[in-house]
């Protein structure tokens, strides 16, 4: 095996908390017997701040520095996907682990066509198969209703996405060396120029790092009642999310939207309000400790997964829920 290279994503000048999870599961093959060691490979225009204490797990920190990389991908997403191939002509790793963030669901898949390999998407685990010495690699399926578990055929490279918040970030500093690959031959025929960039402006916790999430669904018949549940997220400290159902009626933005075509989430706390518990919203609650439910439904789904649950009115129980908060918090 020539080892497991995973593409990492750029935070606020740093290695992103996702990449993290990404060299967790690279690790799980690493501890399995997958051999050749783990490379992250990270694309920007600036990466002077990107440093190997910042990814722990990884053996060496490839830094691929190009203006047409600019918050990874400038020129859309053929400088990316044309920088990856390079670095793999150039490494041959076995693995190349994406995570299946906005920039990884498209770029990963586009690096397997280029390649001429498959891909495997949305996955939430990774394994070493003792009989083929491939990656095998678990998807949900059937909407979420079923996991099944895929295998790569051939001798070529194996490329997966990897869904976030389903591995716990690697802890502690690394200790890997820091290179630079150059890209500049490779991405100098990019047709494809990125005009502008659009960015909703957001306040508070991140979705996909909130500890507590409050999250609403059709059952809140309305827009209106999002304020509640933002009022109830700041006293927590916590995010608002929603179900597909409330986004596609448009009371809310979809960038909330938790699910199996939304956002993945692993709160310490998620508390649903209105939602029946579909098994394409449950699929992105797969890291979640604690459900709490509010349904006035007392069969609804999200009952079979909630550990602790409020069979009633949510107009009734989330106010007095939201005084009893706000009294302990001062």
């Amino acid at each position: 095996m020539a080892g497991i290279l995973v593409i990492g994503e750029i935070q606020d000048g740093g290695i992103s908390a996702v990449s993290g999870e990404l060299l967790a599961a690279a690790g799980k093959l690493v501890d399995e017997g997958v051999s050749g060691g783990v490379s992250l490979a990270v694309m920007g225009d600036d990466l002077s701040a990107v440093t190997a204490a910042q990814a722990p797990g990884a053996e060496r920190v490839i830094r691929m520095s190009d203006p047409a990389l600019k918050d990874e991908g400038t020129g859309g997403y053929d400088a990316p996907v044309l920088a990856v191939a390079a670095l793999n002509e150039s490494i041959s790793p076995d693995v190349i682990l994406f995570a299946k963030t906005d920039f990884g669901a498209v770029a990963g898949p586009r690096v397997a066509f280029k390649l001429g390999v498959a891909v495997a998407q949305d996955c939430i685990d990774v394994a070493l198969d003792s009989e083929t010495g491939r990656v095998a690699v678990t998807r949900p399926v059937f909407g979420g209703n079923a996991l099944a578990i895929y295998g790569f055929n051939g001798d070529g490279t194996q490329i997966a996405t990897i869904r976030p918040g389903v591995f716990d970030p690697v802890e502690g500093e690394g200790s890997g060396t820091v290179e630079d690959f150059d890209v500049s031959d490779a991405v100098s025929g990019v047709r494809t120029i990125l005009v502008e960039t659009v960015v909703q402006e957001s306040e508070g916790v991140r979705l996909e790092d909130a500890d507590v999430i409050i999250s609403g669904g059709r059952g809140l018949g309305g827009p209106e009642p999002f304020e509640q549940l933002q009022e109830l997220a700041d006293l927590l400290g916590g995010a608002v999310g929603a179900s597909r159902a409330a986004c596609d009626a448009g009371w809310i933005d979809h960038s909330y939207q938790i699910g199996l075509t939304g956002k993945s989430v692993k709160p310490t706390v998620y508390l649903s309000v209105g939602i029946s518990g579909a098994s394409q919203h449950m699929a992105g609650l797969s890291g979640a400790r604690n459900i709490v439910a509010i349904n006035k439904d007392g069969d609804a789904n999200i009952f079979k997964s909630a550990r602790f649950g409020v069979i009633g009115d949510w107009e009734k129980v989330l106010p007095a829920f939201t005084a009893t908060v706000r009294d302990l918090a001062g």
